[in-house]
């Protein structure tokens, strides 16, 4: 049988009735826009994710974008992020009205390289995102050091890290703010778009409601000028039927990870994901790496298993920064990753019957 990149279908069978429940419970109450299901999901999920202040928005792109302008982020500024990320993390940093900075990734772990970051700096530097990519988290210990020496402020992303934990602490409790993604194909995914930005901070929170709401806390007093990014009832319904499933399902990433590891881990050419220590990989993506990385994906793909390349251009060398000038030298760990990394399927419910077939045919390529 094929192997699917994901099978969110599969998920949604496991927990049917809870999820109809949800949203039969939506439609009867008519609550499609924020209301009760809204409050009681972002009350969940902040502690799901040890913070006071979760702030439901429409998607994890305008969650960096409320974050960053609560922090009122201005034209001349500059915000570090990584060169390796999907674009929502650079993008919102220029639509907040800042200039982004891109970092060089350390080489083994895809997450920003401190050292990088510091030599980055300038006068006008204001903060850094890091980015939890793929399921690791980013060296936080260094990055906080740096933004308490300099001054600056950390919004982390944590798109793709939902649970991940540093030294034993929740991954977006570091920072001023945290954003996510509950995008479908996440580990805890919507069944549509749906993002939150969390908080410790009390006044923050509340700035960044206001901006997502038309710019005010009670409808048609508008403080300031705020965008419409609301989570709906529906998705938020939904994601609080999912959020009790989300650490199981966490540990069957984690264990198929770890079967993944011991079958390819002694396969020439295939370099596994590196897990830095002190650092608990979710796994939102199995990503290893290998020098003839397309036609591997091309024997995978015709024998029936689903890859992905996430991301096939490290975003210095996108047409939308062509007006950066950057160069391959810059950047040499994301550039030489771009050609090589490849995912593999990874969900919670995989089997291990797939995951062999799988293994069997990577360990068959020559």
């Amino acid at each position: 049988m094929p192997v699917p990149f994901a099978d969110l279908q599969l998920q949604y069978q496991t927990i049917k009735s809870e999820i109809d429940g949800a949203i039969a419970s939506v439609i009867r109450d008519n609550a499609f826009i924020r209301g009760s299901y809204v409050d009681a999901f972002e009350r969940e999920f902040a502690a799901a994710v040890d913070v006071k202040h979760c702030v439901s928005c429409a998607n994890g792109t305008d969650a960096l974008y409320l974050a960053m302008a609560a922090l009122k982020v201005k034209p001349g500024d500059e915000v570090i992020t990584t060169a390796h990320s999907w674009i929502s993390t650079s993008a919102m940093i220029t639509h907040a009205g800042a200039t982004v900075v891109f970092c060089d990734t350390d080489g083994s772990t895809f997450t920003i390289n401190p050292a990088a970051i510091e030599a980055a700096i300038t006068p006008r530097t204001v903060g850094i995102i890091p980015v939890h990519l793929y399921g690791q988290p980013a060296d936080m210990d260094a990055i906080m050091t740096i933004s308490s020496k300099y001054k600056l402020w950390v919004i982390e992303d944590c798109a793709q890290a939902h649970l991940a934990r540093y030294k034993g602490q929740q991954v977006g409790t570091f920072g001023a703010a945290a954003t996510y993604s509950f995008y479908p194909g996440k580990n805890l995914g919507a069944m549509g778009d749906a993002g939150a930005v969390v908080t410790n901070d009390a006044a923050l929170a509340e700035h960044m409601t206001m901006l997502a709401r038309h710019g005010g806390l009670v409808k048609h007093q508008h403080h300031i000028e705020g965008i419409n990014s609301r989570l709906d009832g529906m998705q938020a319904a939904i994601l609080s039927a999912k959020l009790p499933h989300l650490a199981q399902w966490t540990k069957a990433r984690q264990d198929a990870a770890k079967a993944y590891d011991a079958g390819l881990n002694q396969v020439e050419d295939v370099i596994v994901p590196q897990v830095a220590p002190d650092r608990a990989h979710v796994y939102h993506l199995y990503t290893i790496k290998h020098p003839r990385r397309d036609a591997l994906a091309a024997h995978l793909n015709a024998n029936g298993v689903q890859t992905a390349i996430n991301y096939p251009t490290a975003l210095p060398f996108l047409a939308a920064y062509a007006r950066l000038g950057h160069c391959p030298e810059q950047f040499p760990n994301a550039f030489g990753d771009q050609g090589q990394i490849l995912s593999l399927p990874m969900f919670a419910e995989i089997t291990p019957d797939q995951q062999r077939m799988v293994i069997d045919l990577v360990c068959q390529f020559d």
